[in-house]
């Protein structure tokens, strides 16, 4: 009987639908989870995009400023990569949930997770469900290398391939 039970179990596996394929810079079959421990007031002040997917990157320093407008919500200003080089930005962001906040982007708002954030508030880490983005953030436009290293680890484990992780 158990042979029996085990040959269906397999049979079963195989019919099962292929995991989602990768969507963005992340592999949408890994699980992904905000920062419960994420303080919205500790998260006002400006940000440096260190490092980022896409290409960001060849727009060179981007940075935001994240202002209180009320309790959870933001007035996010700065630079962006746009199609033509760096921009101006001007948006406004309310936390949504534990570690996650919706901006208001050029396509319609865009949900962001904060996935990690150093005890000090030093470097964040911040990306999408769908991969569709992924930064970390730092207080300072250089990162510590182990603050890097960790953030890298931290986007390893939800899912988005750190080799595409571009230095800005």
């Amino acid at each position: 009987m158990p042979r029996r039970a085990l040959a269906l179990c397999l049979a079963l596996a195989a019919c099962a639908a292929p995991p989602p394929p990768a969507t963005g810079y992340r592999d949408g079959a890994a699980l992904i989870s905000s920062s419960a421990a994420f303080d919205p007031a500790r998260f006002v002040d400006v940000w440096h995009v260190a490092a980022a997917y896409g290409d960001e990157a060849r727009c060179g320093p981007l940075a935001e400023t994240w202002a209180p407008t009320g309790p959870g919500r933001y007035r996010v200003t700065g630079t962006a990569c746009g199609p033509s080089g760096a921009r101006a930005l001007a948006t406004d962001a309310v936390v949504t949930g534990p570690g996650r906040i919706t901006r208001d982007e050029a396509g319609g708002p865009a949900e962001l997770w904060v996935l990690w954030v150093d005890a000090d508030y030093r470097v964040a880490v911040i990306g999408t469900p769908s991969g569709r983005f992924g930064r970390v953030l730092s207080r300072t436009p250089e990162v510590r290398p182990d603050l890097m290293q960790a953030a890298r680890d931290v986007l390893k484990f939800n899912g988005y391939d750190p080799a595409g992780l571009q230095p800005i």
